[in-house]
């Protein structure tokens, strides 16, 4: 039977409402993601996989119980084993994630960019044990929900469905935030790229060196030097060429 002829919209809506209603009860972010598994795993067989909390800088490790909570059903060996290459390779998943508007499933994402080699190694864990497709759900630039079925979901998936997974998992990760408070360590912890950083890159993401940078906003070599190593620690980067690609990526400038 596929995901839309088990779907049940009408008791998955009533059961959702009812869990936004209460979620201020659930003292964990293990309760919370019980919960809601619980509700979408009985209308329609979808899974939840878990939360990330955004943003991670190029090289963080995920950490559970930290800035990853994974529902108590995921695969223990599929955690282990995705650390570990997550560790080598960085996943596409995760940067279209925190970058992301608006929920996407594995399948949509597949078609949309074409990953070949190790780029797929991510789909192809996922597939090893029986997780045919997802649905990530990013929630104010600050956490991604993702939910997993054992059916490919795209064709099959309505925008009522998408509306309404959508909807249990923002109110999942307005608590997950509140559990959890933030991270000294994260990113932005202590405030964003500021307005003169992000000018920078955004000049040098033009091809302006630190003197026609320096020379356009009327500052000094040294100023502008000192805006892009500002940058580059908050980016969690080494050289000046990966803080442009890593804020181009994250949406930081266009």
């Amino acid at each position: 039977m596929s995901v839309a002829a088990r779907f049940d919209g009408q008791t998955l809506g009533k059961k959702l409402l009812e869990f936004t209603s209460t979620i201020d009860k659930l003292d964990t972010p293990d309760a919370v993601l019980n919960e809601l598994h619980a509700i979408t795993a009985s209308c329609c067989e979808i899974n939840v996989l878990g939360a990330v909390m955004f943003p991670l800088r190029y090289g963080d490790r995920l950490e559970k119980g930290q800035n990853l909570f994974l529902h108590r059903g995921v695969p223990v060996r599929w955690w282990e084993e995705y650390r570990e290459l997550s560790q080598k390779y960085p996943g596409t998943g995760l940067a279209v994630a925190q970058a992301a508007l608006a929920p996407f499933t594995i399948s949509e994402l597949m078609r949309s960019l074409e990953p070949v080699g190790i780029e797929r190694w991510s789909v192809e864990l996922a597939l090893k044990y029986g997780m045919r497709d997802g649905l990530t759900c990013p929630v104010g630039g600050r956490w991604a929900v993702t939910y997993w079925s054992r059916d490919v979901l795209t064709d099959a998936f309505s925008t009522k469905a998408r509306a309404l997974l959508f909807m249990g998992a923002s109110f999942a990760a307005i608590r997950l935030d509140r559990l959890v408070g933030p991270r000294p360590n994260r990113l932005g912890a202590n405030g964003f790229l500021t307005p003169r950083e992000l000018s920078v890159l955004r000049l040098m993401s033009l091809g302006y060196q630190i003197k026609a940078v320096a020379d356009l906003l009327e500052l000094s070599e040294e100023t502008v030097r000192t805006h892009v190593k500002k940058a580059q620690a908050k980016l969690g980067v080494q050289n000046r060429t990966h803080a442009v690609a890593q804020a181009i990526r994250r949406g930081l400038i266009p």
